[in-house]
């Protein structure tokens, strides 16, 4: 199967940095717009569920907990499934599940029916779109590939800005069940953007080349493994699980309360909810300008530490956006919060990709997200804990501020003090490779040609014994020893 064959890392295949690749972008795009936006569209419709059951908010909101859980803490079963059966049928399949999810929940007649539905089947649908697109576009790009994550990563505030209001005009028009049943219909499009990631196919000519080698080929790929756990052998990549893990327990602290921090100011609904929308304004931007920062020539090297101080910069916003007093504070807090938080956006996936290469980074992000699944499920009901507490946010965005630039002062001084830099392995590769090259030809052409020669003379025999070191030039052309 083609996709098979691209997921065990052919050699000699480049990513074509155009073409199609833009096709598997825009494929990207949709993918990761429903994948983070989803999850805080369907709180649109809690109000008419609590209606419908009975329940409490409390119970309402298990429904994007349990989404979001599922999106990241089954990591390790999508890389399972990508390096088994490819990134392309997986994510069809996940497309399917996504849709059947919501279709199954527009029928639902308990709280717990949602649960199922719509927490554990869709969400495990976008987890199996997510990670392979994120795998399909780190082989499509290289050196376009920092400003094809910061486009990609915009698909999601750009879908909350869309799915929003598209949530509350069909809870206005057909209810929640009908709005269930319209959402899961565009969740189909997950199986198209699916379809368009068509797996890379090395050149005919090293297929050509590859061709006597093909039963070898095929005895060594059961071998592979489906979850490498040997990337944990890799300190860079160690520093960022664990940097990655406390930048997520503060990192969506601020959004989830900053409309709750407005209202306790004693300020309007719909003025409060706007606050979240210059957020999003904000981030669609600052995503695709931190892309093209970081595929700069000097940047890119070092765009480790470019995400470092994307996370300070995240963290003190939060500290100083602890102390706002009024809505004009608050305005621009959610503009500087926007501008971090679509350079971590975009950097996160970024970095990850420049530590562990291409051949580890399936297994890699589904540990990775593993990881933040933990954190993801402490964070906020740990800062509820705090505010119900000391009744005060500013204590809540201090402490989401401190983890966050907590985890900066990891990645940063994690990689400048505990790992190595190798620049000559490069060129060493490259000035060895022509002459052992060369050197390794000669022979193959010594042991053809003697043997389509025949030569009778009894002083060529003892004239190729005596002098063995020079046999390859006499071989080539034996006539001129006679």
């Amino acid at each position: 199967m083609g996709a098979a064959a691209v997921d065990d890392g052919p050699t000699g295949v480049k990513a074509p940095d155009g073409g199609w690749s833009w096709v598997v972008l825009c494929g990207c795009f949709v993918i990761t717009g429903f994948s983070y936006a989803f999850p805080k569209a369907v709180s649109v419709f809690f109000k008419e569920l609590i209606r419908e059951f009975g329940v409490g908010y409390s119970d309402t909101a298990w429904i994007s907990s349990i989404l979001l859980a599922m999106l990241y803490g089954t990591g390790p079963l999508c890389s399972v499934l990508v390096n088994r059966f490819g990134c392309r049928p997986v994510m069809m399949v996940g497309g399917l599940f996504a849709s059947l999810g919501m279709i199954l929940a527009s029928f639902a007649t308990s709280i717990i029916q949602i649960y199922l539905t719509t927490g554990v089947i869709t969400g495990l649908g976008l987890a199996l779109n997510f990670q392979p697109s994120l795998i399909m576009l780190n082989r499509y790009f290289d050196q376009k590939r920092p400003l094809a994550n910061g486009l990609s990563a915009a698909g999601s505030p750009v879908f909350l800005c869309c799915l929003s209001p598209l949530g509350q005009v069909l809870q206005y028009n057909f209810g929640w069940r009908g709005g269930f049943l319209i959402l899961g219909g565009m969740l189909l499009n997950c199986c198209a953007c699916g379809a368009l990631m068509r797996p890379l196919e090395p050149p005919k000519k090293l297929v050509d080349q590859e061709e006597p080698s093909s039963k070898v080929v095929e005895k060594k790929k059961p071998k592979k493994k489906l979850l490498d756990f040997t990337v944990f052998k890799d300190r860079g990549f160690l520093i960022y699980t664990i940097a990655a893990s406390i930048m997520v327990l503060g990192l969506f602290v601020p959004p989830v309360f900053v409309v709750s921090y407005a209202k306790d100011l004693g300020y309007q609904d719909t003025k409060a909810a706007f606050l979240l929308s210059i957020l999003g304004f904000i981030d669609i931007f600052a995503r695709p300008t931190c892309g093209i920062i970081a595929g700069l020539k000097w940047v890119r090297p070092r765009c480790v530490y470019l995400f470092a101080f994307a996370m300070v910069f995240n963290g003190m916003t939060d500290l100083v956006g602890s102390m706002s007093v009024d809505y004009t504070h608050l305005v621009i807090f959610c503009i500087f919060f926007g501008i971090s938080y679509g350079m971590v956006g975009a950097l996160q996936f970024e970095v990850l990709m420049a530590i562990v290469g291409t051949e580890k980074f399936p297994s890699a992000i589904g540990l990775v997200l593993l990881m933040e699944a933990m954190a993801v499920l402490v964070g906020p009901p740990s800062a509820g804990k705090i505010l119900d507490a000391t009744h005060r946010y500013m204590f809540v965005f201090m402490v989401a501020g401190c983890e966050v630039t907590l985890s900066a002062l990891v990645l940063g001084f994690g990689n400048f003090f505990c790992i190595k830099k190798k620049p000559e392995e490069p060129t060493k590769e490259v000035a060895a490779s022509p002459a052992e090259s060369e050197q390794l030809k000669k022979p193959d052409e010594e042991e053809k040609r003697p043997e389509s020669i025949t030569v009778d003379s009894i002083e060529v025999e003892q004239f190729l014994k005596e002098d063995t070191e020079k046999n390859g030039e006499v071989n080539t052309n034996p006539e001129t020893c006679v």
